[in-house]
Order: structure tokens, then C-alpha cells, then sequence
């Protein structure tokens, strides 16, 4: 049976509701041509509603049951100075209610009045020779690099990941694309409890004391026509006053080849990551620097349906690396990646991280209409490394006497345009927690976590 709290989920829609009413150069004797007026400045923005519940937690030191109501607004100018030159400007506003001590929220939930996107955008085209197109940004931008495992700003959690910095994207004949960053990833604030239950409002900064720079090669069309991409991300961390951290110097190498999901056809996608680097073994100005060798593996196969609901099965198989006992470092550290559009939710449930598992998995996916989708997958999980706590849980067991078997999760998704401009969506996770999560010696009671969704989100 589901908990009461649980049960609360009922209720939501009229909740939901009740919230929502709350709630290149230039010469000078040629000025640059000019889009007509009513479109040089593009304003845009969006406003989404979620309550979301969960029912015996995965994740240690939190509340066994939890309900809460989350609100993310974003406002978006975009003027284009010329056809090939523009600036973006963005504002989010999230927030999170109903909170309290024991509650897992953190700046991954709010983020106050921040402006997320302040940058400037050049296109240059032929700048290369024919056919070629350079498109330039600098200043703070949001970042989704290649298959968005290790960079991303993930659209399902309420805050997103903003840096500053520059990128550009080359094009060149015969479907040869680059991308090069070089960021300062943002450090959101607040970030103590107290001033993110109170929902308080402070703007987030960056330093050359945490850099990541790198980039992406990728080409068309490659072998069965598959899009293949080499990528290399490195990412360094160190000290600054009032923050510790593991001084993170971490080199990842990606290679990637997908081939996109077709009527009538099968589709593929195969990455491989490899990660190098020191980190330190705790927080300690003085703790010890240790070898990382982690790695990281994707790889599903799929099949669509042609006609009706258009159906979509695929195989899937997940491995992150863990750390067992003894030499090197070797838990996958996933940067900066997104999680949902593999593995699980973020949000209350967040259980589930490219860190420490093993995990094959079936999906269902299909189109039962033009305004309505819908998402059905099955994974179990094992520990990769018995030693080391299981992905994001903080669930450990550093004899290995526990196993490695994590559970079972069910994941379903369902999302429908009310309008083209009202998107509807839930979601549910069932986990059906095996010995390993059952009977690790900081695990959390109960034999099942429950969590569901429900968002509105309303484009203006």
C-alpha cells in the first residue's frame, strides 16, 4: 500500500492549480543591415508547475516521505543587432515549497532571481571557405555538449547549470562539425539550507578556481549511417575561501556512434568514456591525492514501428565504474551530465547517478497521438564496486558483506499538449529495493521507494 503522503499525489491536480495562480566588425560608412523592427528583439518565456511526492527514500539522511511543489520561471530577450550578430539575455526564478529540514532540497531546487544567459552570439558564414559556418558565444550561457552524459543543463531538474565563458561551432562540407569550450561552471548561491528553504535570492558566481574546456568532433553519416563523435573534456577544481573541495583534475576522453530512431528501422547508440586524473580522498586542505581510473559505457539497440502509435522498443545497457578497495580511484564522475533522459528523475527521487552500477534495461516508447508521448522502462542495478556507496544514494557498505544487487525500477513517463503552448506531464518510479539497499548498515527503512510527478508547464 502507499503511504499516505504518498496518496497526496490524489490531490495534486486542484493543488497544482491553486499554485499556478500564485505565482565580425563593422565599417563605418556601411551600417550593418537590420531585421525589421517588429523582429529584432525576440521576448519568450516559460513558467512550470510541479508537485512531486515520494514515499520511502532511497537516499540516506533524508525524510522517509516527502511532498513538495516546485515553480521554475524563465524570461528570454534575444536581440539581433544584425542578422549574424545577437545578444541573449535570460532569467530564471526557481523555487521550492513546502520543504523542511529533512527534505533533500538544494540548489539543485532553488536558485532565486537568477540571470542564467547574458552572451553575445556571431555567426560567420563562409569564414572557412565555401559552405563552412563559424557560430561564436561569450559571456554566461547555458552548455549541452554531444550526448549530454557528462555536460548538460538538465531540463527535468528546477535549476540548470549556467557558466561563462566562450564556445564556438564550426561546420565544414561533408558533414564535419567542432565544438570548443572553454567555461567557468557557476557556483549557485545560497547554498545553506536555511536560505534555500526561505527561498532567499543571491547571484551565483564563477572563478578560475573550477575550470572545465574542451570540445567535440563529429561527423555524418559515418558508418551505416550513423553520426560518429571523439570528444575530450577536462575538468579542474581547487580550494577557495569558505569552500573546500576534492581538487578534482580530471581528463575525459568520449567516443560516441548513434544512428536516430526511424519508422521501419534500426537504431543504435554506443559511447565509451574513459576518466583520468587526481582527486583527493576527503575535504581536508592536507588529505591525500589519489590516481583516478573510472570509466563509463552506453549502448542501446532499438526498433520503431511504422504506423499507429509508433512504437519504439530498445535495449539498453549502463556501466559506471565504481571504487573498490586498493589502488586507484575509480568512481565515474559524471561532471556535469544530465541523468533523466537515461536512467531516473532527479528532483525528490534522485537516487540513481552515472556512478557505481551496472544496469541493462528494456523501453518502450510511443506516440499515441500528434499531442501525447509516452515512456515505459524496466532496469535492475547491481554495485559495480560492493566497497563503494551505490550511485547517488549515499547507501554504502564498505565490507562488501551486503552484495551488490541494488533493485528493480520501473519508470514510466506521460506527457500531452493541451495546447501548443500547455504541455502536460507525469511521472512515476516504483524501486523495488534489492538486499544490497535493504541491508547496507546506513541503508534507510522499508522495502520500496514510490515517487510521482506531475508538471504544467505554459509557454509565453
Amino acid at each position: 500500500m502507499i503511504s499516505g503522503n504518498f496518496g497526496l499525489i490524489c490531490g495534486a491536480p486542484a493543488a497544482l492549480g491553486a499554485a499556478l495562480c500564485v505565482s565580425a566588425p563593422v565599417c563605418a560608412e556601411d551600417p550593418p543591415p537590420r531585421l525589421p523592427k517588429d523582429e529584432a528583439l525576440e521576448l519568450s518565456g516559460s513558467h512550470r508547475a510541479r508537485f512531486e511526492t515520494i514515499d520511502g527514500q532511497a537516499r540516506t539522511g533524508f525524510n522517509s516521505s516527502d511532498d513538495l511543489f516546485s515553480f521554475r520561471t524563465i524570461l528570454t530577450a534575444d536581440y539581433h543587432i544584425t542578422p549574424d550578430v545577437h545578444v541573449v539575455a535570460e532569467l530564471w526564478d526557481s523555487r521550492a515549497y513546502n520543504g523542511n529540514r529533512g527534505t533533500p532540497i538544494s540548489t539543485g531546487e532553488v536558485n532565486t532571481l537568477e540571470p542564467a544567459q547574458a552572451y553575445i552570439g556571431v555567426t560567420l558564414p563562409g569564414a572557412l571557405g565555401k559552405g563552412s559556418k563559424i557560430d561564436f558565444q561569450a559571456g554566461r550561457f547555458l552548455l549541452a555538449l554531444g550526448s549530454r552524459r557528462l555536460v548538460a543543463a538538465d531540463d527535468y531538474r528546477n535549476t540548470t547549470n549556467s557558466s561563462t565563458g566562450m564556445r564556438a561551432d564550426v561546420a565544414v562540407p561533408g558533414g564535419w562539425k567542432a565544438t570548443l569550450v572553454y567555461i567557468l561552471p557557476q557556483q549557485r548561491f545560497p547554498n545553506d539550507l536555511d536560505s534555500l528553504l526561505d527561498n532567499d535570492a543571491a547571484l551565483d558566481r564563477e572563478s578560475f578556481d573550477t575550470v572545465l574546456w574542451g570540445g567535440l568532433v563529429t561527423r555524418t553519416n559515418t558508418v551505416v549511417g550513423a553520426m560518429a563523435e571523439v570528444g575530450f573534456i577536462h575538468f579542474g577544481e581547487r580550494d577557495a575561501p569558505g569552500r573546500a573541495t576534492r581538487d578534482r583534475s580530471l581528463g575525459t576522453v568520449s567516443a560516441r556512434l548513434i544512428r536516430d530512431p526511424k519508422p521501419s528501422t534500426w537504431d543504435f547508440e554506443v559511447e565509451g568514456i574513459v576518466q583520468r586524473g587526481t582527486t583527493s580522498t576527503g575535504l581536508a586542505a592536507n588529505a591525500p591525492t589519489q590516481d583516478v581510473r573510472a570509466w563509463f559505457v552506453h549502448g542501446d539497440l532499438g526498433y520503431t514501428f511504422a504506423g499507429g502509435w509508433k512504437p519504439r522498443f530498445a535495449l539498453e545497457y549502463d556501466h559506471a565504474s565504481g571504487d573498490s578497495r586498493g589502488g586507484s580511484y575509480g568512481r565515474f564522475d559524471p561532471i556535469l551530465g544530465m541523468r533523466r533522459a537515461d536512467l531516473a528523475p532527479g528532483a525528490l527521487y534522485n537516487a540513481i547517478l552515472r556512478s557505481n552500477f551496472i544496469s541493462p534495461g528494456v523501453r518502450l516508447e510511443a506516440l499515441p497521438s500528434a499531442r501525447t508521448d509516452l515512456m515505459v522502462s524496466y532496469r535492475p542495478f547491481w554495485l559495480a564496486a560492493r566497497e563503494d556507496a551505490f550511485s547517488s544514494t549515499g547507501v554504502r557498505d564498505a565490507s562488501g558483506r551486503s552484495g551488490n544487487f541494488a533493485g528493480h525500477q520501473l519508470d514510466a513517463r506521460l506527457r500531452y499538449s493541451l495546447t501548443p503552448k500547455i504541455r502536460l506531464e507525469a511521472d512515476v518510479v516504483l524501486l523495488a529495493k534489492g538486499r544490497f539497499l535493504r541491508e547496507a548498515p546506513n541503508a534507510p527503512l522499508g522495502n520500496w521507494t514510490r515517487y510521482a510527478s506531475l508538471n504544467a508547464t505554459f509557454q509565453f
